[in-house]
């Protein structure tokens, strides 16, 4: 029976078509009417009674109830009268479609009106059907078919979507998130991931970076650059390779800051764009590590099981004040039998449990304090499983998360070194 439509008992009659398709089960389907005529209620309910038996059916009559109906729920199939009392033609499948295009479209038109059916398929329906010269298979069959090619169509798009998701992901692998460049004997390991956030954007702006000279000496970077999207990737990706050549013609320190924000602002698509990072030089021989911070988070140096919250004086982000901006280098010493966590923001801006609380950088120190495994690898690996747990409430971390971890390399073969 429609829903919330009051008919007298005996009007439809009828009861299941003898040719019931035992492999198509209707009562797991439904149907949402979008038809102001009552007559044509009327015979639609007949036809999904001999052609479709079992299949729920809503009614409603206008383009307005029929949002209000996609509001609650979705079905499988829309069936679509093109004349209603606040859409007429064309405007009313788009009306439907503005609602949703996740769902089968099946639009019935009059006896003289077939050209604004085929019209309505080249807009987006799955089909048309002209009201009278429906039977009863044919209306079953119609609707299988919608339904199966707006299946189509989806996953057709969902695999699309994975596939272009792949080649941005190498993409952003390949420019941001390079192999670490190592000449000479190993100075530092090295523990480096990335997590892209649950916003489903294709690339990221996060990025790091690592090259050792040949003297031993080790130039480490990491950075974010504000936003999501093919833009701020490209600047992310010239401002690693803009660091990276810096740093081969012996480039750092304050200096490197000046001339890299000459490049962001040289390579940015408005003038809203910026980007965090920090860049420090580690000498093996004194344990010496000389950093310059431009707006970025601070780091954990972590001592045995021993977690400490590390923030040197800084600047502002590259780009805040183009031109203006001061920076200047820090000195720190890094035992041998210590390490340094690097990361980007997404990694603490999680929200916490259910709450509107976000993690924060007091919450980040206190969670990397509960972790007890000496081996740095699966320290980081455990904060980050752990960080994303806290904001599965809220469908994860939202943002990309880059994270690098640095220690004096022991020479020792039998120690982990991911």
């Amino acid at each position: 029976m429609l829903s919330g439509q009051s008919w007298p008992a005996g009007l439809l009659g009828g009861g299941a078509h003898p040719r019931t398709n035992a492999v198509w089960n209707w009562q797991e389907l439904s149907v949402l009417l979008v038809e102001d005529d009552q007559a044509d209620a009327l015979l639609v309910e007949e036809l999904i009674a001999d052609g479709a038996p079992g299949l729920p059916m809503r009614w409603v009559r206008s383009a307005a109830e029929a949002r209000e109906r996609l509001a609650t729920g979705l079905p499988d199939c829309v069936l679509l009268d093109l004349h209603l009392p606040d859409a007429q033609g064309l405007e009313a499948l788009a009306r439907v479609q503005e609602y949703t295009d996740q769902v089968a479209v099946v639009v019935l038109t009059g006896l003289d009106q077939e050209q604004t059916g085929l019209a309505a398929v080249a807009a987006g329906a799955q089909d048309y059907l002209v009201k009278g010269r429906v039977e009863p298979e044919l209306f079953g069959r119609a609707l299988r078919y919608a339904i199966q090619r707006k299946q189509a169509e989806r996953a057709a798009a969902a695999l699309r979507a994975s596939q272009m998701r792949a080649q941005e992901n190498a993409r952003l692998e390949r420019g941001l998130l390079p192999t670490p460049l190592m000449r000479g004997e190993r100075a530092v390991d090295i523990v480096a991931r990335y997590r892209p956030g649950r916003t489903n954007a294709l690339l990221g702006g996060d990025f790091y970076d690592v090259v050792q000279q040949a003297d031993g000496t080790v130039h480490a970077l990491i950075g974010d650059v504000s936003g999501h999207g093919p833009d701020e990737a490209a600047t992310g990706v010239a401002l690693r390779l803009a660091w990276r050549t810096l740093v081969l013609s012996d480039i750092s320190g304050v200096r490197q800051l000046s001339l890299l924000e000459e490049v962001l602002l040289a390579e940015r698509s408005g003038n809203q764009t910026f980007a965090t990072l920090t860049s420090m030089t580690l000498h093996p021989d004194d344990r010496r590590v000389l950093v310059t911070r431009a707006g970025h988070p601070g780091m954990l140096l972590r001592t045995g099981t021993s977690v400490e919250w590390v923030e040197v004086p800084g600047g502002p982000a590259l780009g805040f004040f183009p031109g203006r901006a001061e920076w200047s280098a820090h000195k720190m010493t890094l035992p041998l039998d210590s390490g340094l966590m690097l990361f980007t923001d997404g990694l603490f801006e999680g929200h916490t449990a259910e709450g509107p609380d976000r993690l924060g950088e007091e919450g980040l120190l206190e969670l990397a304090r509960t972790i007890t495994t000496p081996t740095p690898a699966l320290f980081v690996d455990e904060l980050i499983q752990r960080a994303e747990e806290l904001a599965e409430a809220h469908g994860g971390l939202a943002d990309d998360v880059a994270v690098m971890y640095l220690q004096w390399h022991h020479r020792n073969p039998n120690q982990d070194n991911r």
